[in-house]
Formats: C-alpha cells, sequence, structure tokens
C-alpha cells in the first residue's frame, strides 16, 4: 500500500476542511484517511463540452493541488464516453453531442489550462471511454437495476421538471449513473466538485457501497460568485475570469468586481494565511483600507498562481498606465479592413459632401476614405462583444469610443488607423 508523502497534523487537517470548503461527507471518516498516511486517490472529472477553465472551477483545482502537496494522487477523468453522447433530448443546451475529435481538442485545452494550476507529475489521466467502450447491454441493466427511478427523481432538476410536466430521456437518467461508476472503476477515495454536483457524487458513494468498495467521501467546494456579483461564474453570462486570458486582462477584471466580492475571492483562489485574511476583513468593515489597493493585492495573488512574477508587474503596470491613467497600451490589436469585413458590417463609403456612395471598390484604403458602418455588426465581428445585443448594452451604456469619440448611435464612421475602445481595456486598430 502506498503512503502519502509526510504526515499530516490535525490543525492541517481542520484547514484544509475548513478553507474554501462548502460540506465534506463524511468529515470524521476522511479525516481518519488522511490521519493514516496512506496515499488516497483523488477523483476529478470534467465534461469535455466546453474546453476552458475559469476561476469557478480553480476553488476545488487548488483544494486538490493543496491535497498533492500532502503526497495523494489525483485521477482525472475526461468524459470522453458520454460527451460523445450529449442530451438527445434538448433540454441541456450544455451538452452538446460531440465528435471524438471534438473531444480530443477540449481535452487537450482543458489538460493544458488544468496543469496550470494542479501538479500534472502527481495527476492520472484516465478516459471514460477504457471501460464503457468494454460496456455490454447485460452491464447496463446491472448498473440501472442498482437505483430507482424515485431515488433520480430526488434530484432537483429532475423533480422540477417532472413536477413541470416537463419530458425526461432514459439517458438523462443514466448520467448520474455513469458518473457514480466512474468512482467504481478507478476505485476513487475521494470526488471533488461543487455544491451544485452533491446528488451525483452521493450516487457514486452509494454505488461503491453496494459493490463492496469502501464509500468515497465528498469534497463539495463553494459556487464563486462572477464578477458581476450577481449569478456564479458562467461564459455564457460573460461573468467569468479564464485562467488562460493574457495577464492584463485577469488583472483589469479583478479590478472591476465588486467590491463585496474581495474577501470571498481572498478566500477561494488564493494562498493568503488566515491571519491576514481576518485583517483585510477587519479592515474593509472598518473602512481602514481602500478597496482598490486590496483588489490590486488580489489581482497580483491570483496572477501569480498562472504566470510568472513578471508578468504579474506587467499587468499592474499595464492597469495603471491604461485603465488609471487612460494612456493607450503598447500593444494593440490590429484588424484588417477587407471587403468581406465591411461587407458584413455594412460598410458605405462616405463621399466629400457626406453622402453614402455604396460599397468601396476593391484596392487599397488610404488614411482618407471614410465608411459609415453598424458599430453592432463592427463590435461583434472584431471580437470586442459577444453578440449584437451585447454590443447595443455596450453603447447604451456609453462603453464604446471610437477615435476618442464615445458612441451614442448604432452608426458610426471608420478609417484606416480608427482605434475602437470597449470599456478600460479593451482595444483594436484598424488597419489596410
Amino acid at each position: 500500500m502506498s503512503t502519502a508523502k509526510r504526515a499530516i497534523s490535525d490543525h492541517d487537517i481542520k484547514r484544509l476542511m475548513r478553507c474554501g470548503v462548502a460540506e465534506v461527507i463524511v468529515e470524521a471518516e476522511l479525516a481518519k484517511l488522511l490521519r493514516s498516511g496512506r496515499k488516497l486517490r483523488l477523483k476529478e472529472g470534467f465534461d469535455p463540452s466546453f474546453p476552458d477553465i475559469h476561476l469557478g472551477h480553480m476553488v476545488a483545482l487548488k483544494k486538490l493541488r493543496q491535497f498533492q502537496e500532502m503526497g495523494h494522487q489525483v485521477i482525472l477523468i475526461v468524459g470522453d464516453w458520454t460527451g460523445r453522447i450529449g442530451d438527445p433530448s434538448g433540454a441541456s443546451v450544455t451538452r452538446p453531442m460531440l465528435s471524438a475529435e471534438q473531444v480530443k481538442a477540449n481535452a487537450e485545452t482543458y489538460l493544458k489550462q488544468f496543469f496550470k494550476i494542479v501538479n500534472k507529475g502527481k495527476t492520472e489521466v484516465r478516459w471514460q471511454s477504457e471501460w464503457y467502450d468494454k460496456f455490454t447491454l447485460g452491464d447496463v441493466i446491472q448498473l440501472t437495476s442498482k437505483f430507482t427511478i424515485a431515488q433520480l427523481l430526488a434530484r432537483d432538476d429532475f423533480s422540477k421538471r417532472y413536477r413541470a410536466g416537463q419530458p425526461i430521456t432514459m439517458t438523462e437518467f443514466l448520467y448520474p449513473l455513469l458518473q457514480a461508476y466512474d468512482s467504481v472503476a478507478i476505485q476513487a477515495d475521494v470526488e471533488f466538485g461543487g455544491t451544485d454536483q452533491k446528488f451525483n457524487l452521493l450516487m457514486g458513494r452509494e454505488l461503491q457501497s453496494m459493490v463492496g468498495q469502501h464509500p468515497q467521501q465528498l469534497f463539495l467546494v463553494p459556487i464563486l460568485a462572477g464578477t458581476d456579483g450577481q449569478q456564479k461564474v458562467s461564459k455564457s453570462l460573460g461573468n467569468y475570469i479564464g485562467v488562460a486570458e493574457p495577464p492584463e486582462e485577469i488583472y483589469g477584471k479583478v479590478m472591476s468586481i465588486p467590491d463585496s466580492l474581495i474577501m470571498q475571492y481572498f478566500e477561494l483562489v488564493t494562498d493568503v494565511s488566515d491571519q491576514e485574511l481576518a485583517e483585510f476583513r477587519q479592515a474593509l468593515e472598518h473602512d481602514t483600507v481602500n478597496p482598490m489597493e486590496l483588489k490590486k493585492r488580489l489581482a497580483r495573488e491570483i496572477i501569480v498562481q498562472l504566470y510568472s512574477q513578471k508578468e504579474v508587474s506587467q499587468a499592474e503596470e499595464h492597469f495603471t498606465r491604461v485603465v488609471q491613467n487612460k494612456e493607450m497600451p503598447d500593444e494593440i490589436r490590429q484588424v484588417n479592413i477587407t471587403e468581406e469585413l465591411l461587407q458584413k458590417i455594412k460598410g458605405r463609403k462616405m463621399t466629400e459632401d457626406g453622402f453614402l456612395a455604396g460599397i468601396r471598390e476593391v484596392g487599397s484604403p488610404d488614411e482618407t476614405t471614410e465608411w459609415c458602418v453598424s458599430v453592432p455588426l463592427l463590435l461583434c465581428e472584431i471580437g470586442l462583444a459577444k453578440s449584437r445585443s451585447d454590443a447595443k448594452r455596450l453603447i447604451a451604456q456609453e462603453s464604446v469610443r471610437i477615435d476618442g469619440k464615445t458612441i451614442y448611435e448604432t452608426n458610426s464612421n471608420i478609417r484606416v488607423g480608427s482605434i475602437i475602445k470597449v470599456g478600460p481595456r479593451r482595444w483594436v486598430q484598424m488597419i489596410g
């Protein structure tokens, strides 16, 4: 039997199971396992539908890293088999059917980001297809026979849809069972997940007991609030901070969070000591610190986990110069004004007397040529807005500037050399 690299004190156990933790099931059993010195198998699974990791994921990944530092083994399960099935009911927009190639591509991106936080050398990567490709119809029936429909309807989202008369496919019922069997396949000692995954993690614990394995312990972490301070982190809502984003983008996003989130972010995604956290909390409560200074510290603590100290300093310098002092950044992403782009953004060339003259002729534009364009379409095409509705919202918030002028209308002029700025940090220069 392999053992962890060092003994763990009661103080270490208490901090491990209190800081950045919502619930541990069962706490006494997990503490006993940790004291035993046995090398524990830590289960973490990911849905390959979307490859990117944000700070919401980082909450659990930091706990995995802490366990690794104590000598325990992380087993990362790639949900390649369930990812290829997708959700045939169409009830879930977050679970599209994927090809084997898409699963592999997403997994490669995910793993690259995953290992920014978790130690690659202490991680075992497993693919569901290792065991599910060998499943027969008999295996599926045997698995489904271990749970009742009543048990599955206890899951909150299933229960709500059932009461509302909305359809639930058999395939959807299978997902919690398949995730539970993953725990059996790798003989997990501990499974990690957000509080929204509690039902599925409990299913794994129950199935292990049924087949004679020691039931896994559950390590549930809180759901991180998004940068808007209103909803949980979500890429679709645009309120996330991605771990693969450039350091200056991460820094700027951290500086934009509401003051009310400062302590939650410190507690869940940094390694700041308990003593300092208490000092920060007291300073905020008594207004003895400028929240901006704490956000700067928070930004540094987050970025240093993902990048070098040099890049942390560069990100801070960029924020001071570009955002606080309103100077232009040293480097601005450039986008070519092409015939194809002008067609997409409804570009019409302006004549000397101001009348619109139709799409420009093919050829090299010069700096005297101006085109009247749809600003929402422009922002979407050059990557400064997710959708036209998002672009219109940015315009309404007076967050869009072209050549130094705030845009209030949905149409405006651009030319070769135009600088498009959205918010305090996003810039694009139009070139010929």
